[in-house]
């Protein structure tokens, strides 16, 4: 010890290894098929044990008694160890726990919130057989709603000892934001962006949102909103408007965009969701000047569009499990069918998957990103309008449309053309500058390789006379980048520099970007 303080060290051992022995399931309730809640439990002789997969198997086999109509049932793990061989021989006893009932259930601390948004993660309801399990789970769900920044879920004894209350006491953390962005170029100047999101709107639980983007070559406009418990269950229903103007190139030619989204989704499994979708899509290319090359120009004299699809999007998110909050993987897998009317017929694929980790004394996050898209036309073909365009929140390191197939040509003709395919693949790191903690400073570093690519023999032969199509074929762009975040006074602040690494010539690159954010 010292005059002012001590020193304290914590030593720690791990223990003896164990993989898992025999697993047996039993039941000392009469009418139960053993066999059934053996498939159910998925859990396997063989493997490191690990008590989480325990946990998981007797969720899981407590869940099928709940199905089956069968109450007061529990599942009590009763564990043998085999010093000599290593293992942990695992017996799941379905044993018939004692008759409680849930009285009621108390919500304190939700001063906006409403009460049925808290009920609706409840799998349980006044009059039900008290599950100290589902009552665990639901405290977990109520965490991953991401509205408070606690929720303790206690159970007490009620008005009789077969009787309990369940007590939830929340407290509520900020759940809205206003962001807004700036980038730069040397090419296009400063842009400007404005959001205003909000994820439990007037304490409903409803997700409202919407953003302008005034960037120097595109005007964005957006509004989603989402109610997540249609009918008082797990069904999300909500709808997006998006509007989009660019002015492409300079103002060379101009581009118009709408869609209208109504969508539903529900839960497929306990971390998984699809979500269901109809999309009205509308593009137009206008005010195009005579020095814009052959493709656009002929794309243009087509005039109006309109695709009509039908889509499906499945979602696997641990986020909503809430039991590590430092450790997320989330996955998404979707298509849309076009040719339900409109214009077009066509299929759209896009795929999207992320993993995150906090490390070191949970001091340093790490993100891996990897995403991509596909169109494929059996009736008409992809436009400007319709094809990938990437901006710098996909790919860092270049202007929105700055990489991908073009039409180049004498006269300056260089029309971004966008592509029919593109991969994107990000990983960055975020870590402490060692700077006092009040300055509310961090670093992280990134890096970025990706590609736009493919247009069809069809738009190719719409190439003007003495031009060429260039960067028609994959080829990856290479993007290294450092960023500074500073949690200011306005809001947290981050700030881009990057540097690519391997680029094409026709490339439009972008050094520096700028995003401001604030919540409420």
């Amino acid at each position: 010890s010292s005059r002012d303080g001590y020193q304290v060290t914590f030593k720690i051992t791990e223990g003896q290894q164990f993989s898992v022995g025999q697993v047996n399931t039993i039941s000392e309730v009469d009418g139960v098929d053993t066999a059934e809640f053996e498939r159910a439990a998925r859990l396997r002789q063989g493997g490191v044990y690990n008590p989480s997969d325990v946990d998981n198997a007797i969720a899981r086999m407590e869940r099928l008694a709940a199905q089956k109509g069968l109450n007061f049932i529990t599942v009590e793990p009763r564990i043998v160890r085999n010093e000599r061989e290593g293992t942990l021989d695992v017996t799941l006893a379905i044993t018939r726990g004692p008759r409680v009932i849930v009285e009621r259930i108390d919500i304190e601390g939700n001063q906006t919130t409403l009460d049925r948004v808290v009920r609706s993660e409840f799998r349980t309801v006044e009059g039900d057989p008290f599950n100290p399990r589902a009552i665990r789970e639901s405290a977990e769900r109520i965490r991953a709603l991401g509205f408070f920044n606690k929720a303790d879920v206690d159970a007490r004894e009620g008005s009789s000892p077969q009787q309990v209350i369940i007590d939830v006491d929340v407290e509520e953390k900020p759940t809205g934001s206003i962001s807004f962005g700036g980038s730069y170029s040397t090419q296009n100047g400063f842009g400007a962006a404005f959001s205003f999101s909000e994820r439990n709107f007037l304490g409903r639980g409803q997700a409202f949102s919407f953003r302008i983007n005034t960037a120097a070559d595109t005007q964005q406009y957006g509004l989603r909103f989402v109610e997540p418990g249609l009918f008082g269950r797990d069904l999300s229903l909500g709808f997006t408007l998006a509007y989009t103007e660019t002015d492409n190139d300079n103002a060379v030619f101009d581009t118009t965009t709408g869609v209208f989204q109504p969508f539903l989704e529900f839960p497929v499994a306990e971390q998984a969701r699809l979500q269901l979708r109809y999309s009205l899509d509308y593009g137009e290319i206008t005010s195009v000047d005579a020095g814009v090359g052959g493709i656009v120009t002929a794309e243009a004299a087509e005039g109006e569009r309109f695709d009509s699809s039908l889509g499906y999007t499945y979602i696997f998110d641990t986020e909503r499990k809430g039991l590590d909050p430092n450790t997320r993987y989330r996955f998404e897998f979707g298509q849309d069918f076009a040719g339900l009317g409109g214009d077009t017929t066509f299929v759209k694929t896009s795929a999207k998957a992320i993993a995150q980790t906090m490390v070191w004394n949970e001091e340093v996050t790490l993100r891996a990103t990897l995403e991509g898209g596909a169109l494929n036309y059996t009736k008409g073909d992809s436009r400007v309008t319709d094809r990938f365009l990437l901006g710098p929140d996909v790919m860092r390191g270049f202007t929105t449309g700055g990489i991908g197939p073009r039409e180049i040509g004498p006269g300056g003709i260089d029309d971004s053309l966008g592509g029919n395919f593109y991969a994107v693949a990000r990983f960055e790191a975020e870590f402490p500058l060692g700077l006092p903690e009040e300055y509310g400073i961090t670093g992280g570093l990134f890096y970025d390789i990706g590609s736009v690519w493919g247009l069809s023999d069809a738009t190719k032969n719409k190439v003007g006379a003495g031009n060429t199509v260039v960067s028609t074929g994959f080829d990856a762009r290479h993007v290294v980048g450092f960023s500074i975040f500073w949690k200011s006074a306005i809001g947290p602040l981050r700030l881009n520099f990057t540097e690519a690494l391997q680029k094409s010539k026709w490339d439009e690159p972008q050094n520096f970007n700028l995003t401001i954010s604030t919540q409420f």
